[in-house]
């Protein structure tokens, strides 16, 4: 029997006139076909996956398995329409704590239209793909029995800071829960989740290894989702740590060039779980936030409010006495986010360079402040952010200046 996944975390679910994935009790993932090209593109590459002699054996495992395509009733009832047939990530799983991570300071591709440019250029300056090659498009972190998980609203996860994107990483391997006002997580399973020679980072090391040779595919708003199981940790025990590549509606052939976009973001990733593995304990992260803030919330749509002040799920102080939820249950997205420490604004208008990224790829120079800071007829600002942008230009700060060809 086809039913709504119970750990989707981005994406489109399904709901109410909304079509969705579903899974089935066989371990199936049914992801609706898009109609236009990006359905084509997807089902294109995942056939050629399996023959693709560019792809060796231990990355293939890094990829979700095919099954073709079927004709499935469709989620909001319209019909059958043509679904991929998936193997469902969360299979086996009881609560998995999941964070999907789209990677990429640039989440189109250089063939993509006018208009289709534009839509992700807002996306990627409203989060904090520019300013770190990547942002967190959803997420769950399991908390207790009692407490079930926290799971932002999907422009919640997208509009974190660069200092929430650092809190995120460090609670999503903490033993302390995520109600009260200690804005310190313990990374207790740090070591256990992220390191080690199967651990998270060993994986996206040999992820990066790929990437520094491949030059098949440019992956564009690509993911990596990252699964483990808190309730084995706290019991000791393996945690079952893993990381799968998913959605690629925007693959393109690489034509024997470096996918420097994906792996600009991916070194960005690895930089940060690293820093989590070498100090554990440092987590003097300032989030400096309005206290009537409505972006982060339980999954089931309960604020963290407490009446007075007190902080909601995601450390910070709250006052929602009106929030407006959504039918999902999620608290309505706020508008105005306020500035983090290092100066990264939260509505990524005026974007600055993290200190802490750096690029460790082949053939790439890095600049001043760690960022990658050359890639081939790349135009690079002064703060070393890449403006792979289609002939943008970009603004002393980094932050593209407007539209196609216009001037700062």
């Amino acid at each position: 029997m086809l039913q709504v996944p119970q750990h989707q975390v981005a994406g489109h679910k399904a709901g109410i006139g909304k079509i969705g994935p579903l899974v089935d009790e066989s371990g199936c993932f049914y992801k609706p076909l898009q109609g236009d090209e990006r359905g084509a593109n997807e089902v294109a590459f995942y056939s050629s996956l399996s023959t693709n002699s560019g792809i060796p054996e231990h990355i293939q495992r890094f990829f979700p398995t095919f099954y073709g395509t079927q004709l499935v009733e469709a989620s909001d009832g319209s019909g059958l329409l043509p679904h991929l047939v998936l193997e469902d990530l969360a299979l086996g799983h009881v609560n998995p704590s999941i964070m999907d991570i789209k990677i990429g300071s640039r989440t189109w591709a250089p063939e993509a239209s006018e208009k289709y440019i534009q839509k992700c250029l807002k996306k990627d300056r409203e989060s904090s793909s520019l300013s770190l090659g990547f942002r967190i498009s959803g997420l769950q972190i399991y908390r207790s029995k009692e407490l079930g998980f926290w799971k932002p609203g999907k422009k919640a996860s997208q509009n974190l800071s660069t200092e929430e994107v650092k809190l995120v990483l460090r609670r999503f391997v903490s033993s302390n829960t995520l109600n009260d006002l200690d804005l310190r997580p313990d990374c207790a399973f740090a070591s256990t989740v992220y390191g080690g020679s199967t651990g998270i980072l060993s994986q996206l090391l040999e992820l990066k290894a790929w990437f520094e040779d491949q030059t098949i595919f440019h992956l564009y708003s690509c993911s990596i989702l990252v699964i483990f199981e808190k309730e084995l940790a706290l019991k000791g025990k393996n945690p079952g740590a893993h990381i799968k590549l998913i959605d690629f509606a925007h693959v393109y052939e690489g034509r024997g060039v470096i996918d420097h976009n994906f792996l600009g973001g991916l070194c960005s990733l690895i930089k940060f779980i690293s820093d989590i593995l070498t100090a554990p304990s440092d987590c003097r992260i300032d989030i400096a936030a309005k206290a009537d803030q409505k972006n982060l919330t339980a999954d089931n749509g309960v604020v963290a409010d407490h009446k007075s002040h007190t902080a909601s799920d995601n450390g910070v102080v709250a006052d929602q006495k009106n929030p407006t939820v959504s039918d999902n249950g999620d608290v309505a997205d706020q508008k105005n986010l306020t500035t983090s420490k290092n100066g990264v604004v939260a509505d990524q208008k005026n974007l600055t360079a993290s200190d802490n990224v750096v690029a460790d790829h082949k053939n790439l120079t890095v600049s001043d402040n760690g960022v990658v800071a050359d890639q081939k007829n790349l135009t690079v600002s002064d703060n070393g952010v890449l403006a792979d942008q289609k002939n943008l230009t970009v603004s002393d700060n980094g932050v593209v200046a407007d539209q196609k060809k216009l001037t700062d």
